[in-house]
């Protein structure tokens, strides 16, 4: 009898039961899941990070270039829609027609696809005084130059890691009191994704007498 015990200990001792190897098993698939879902939880702040820190950049860029133009300047006339890409006006100053736009589109190159050469890409739609569209690109390479290229008509070949960023501006006049205009700029990310696509928007408000 005492043989037999301890003959059954030492087998015991020198191997898993086929019930302990599946409770194993399934504690170890839980934690993978467990660590996968925060991987995929990360890769989404991240994301989130990333395109709401460049609308913040991308609208206070506005508010500054519209904000550095003179109370004469054609470019800061009052009208807008925040709704809607395509709002312009046209304004006539000096004897001279302007088509002025209150909107335009911006593609935003991380430099992670390999046709970036590591290059970080902003290409910015717009419309001259004339009406006729215009592409501007800016190239800001690793080793911190930025080259400037405008070109009509066609836009540049974008990337295939290109995020696409939707700007418009409304600027009120006597808003919110006399002697004012504000200045108000949403950008949002395109296509607007649940989690990343939320919009910034920003106000200014600055005198015009």
């Amino acid at each position: 009898m005492e043989m037999s015990l301890s003959h059954n200990k030492t087998r015991r001792a020198s191997g898993f039961s086929l019930l302990e190897v599946v409770i194993a098993v399934f504690i170890l698939a839980f934690g993978l899941l467990a660590v996968a879902g925060l991987m995929t939880q990360m890769s989404v702040s991240t994301n989130t990070s990333r395109s709401s820190g460049m609308e913040v950049l991308l609208a206070s860029e506005k508010l500054e270039d519209l904000n550095a133009r003179g109370l004469s300047d054609p470019f800061i006339t009052p009208g807008g829609n925040l709704g809607a890409d395509g709002s312009t006006q046209s304004v006539t100053y000096a004897g001279v027609s302007y088509v002025v736009p209150y909107s335009d589109v911006i593609q935003v190159s991380s430099g992670a696809d390999a046709s970036a050469g590591g290059d970080i890409i902003e290409t910015t739609a717009w419309t001259d005084s004339g009406g006729n569209p215009q592409y501007t690109q800016t190239k800001h390479s690793p080793k911190g130059q930025a080259t400037v290229t405008t070109t009509a008509g066609t836009p540049p070949a974008a990337t295939g890691d290109m995020l696409i960023f939707h700007r418009r501006w409304l600027i009120e006049k006597d808003v919110p009191v006399g002697g004012v205009y504000r200045v108000t700029v949403l950008v949002q990310l395109q296509p607007a994704f649940a989690s990343a696509g939320l919009p910034f928007q920003t106000s200014m408000v600055r005198p015009y007498k």
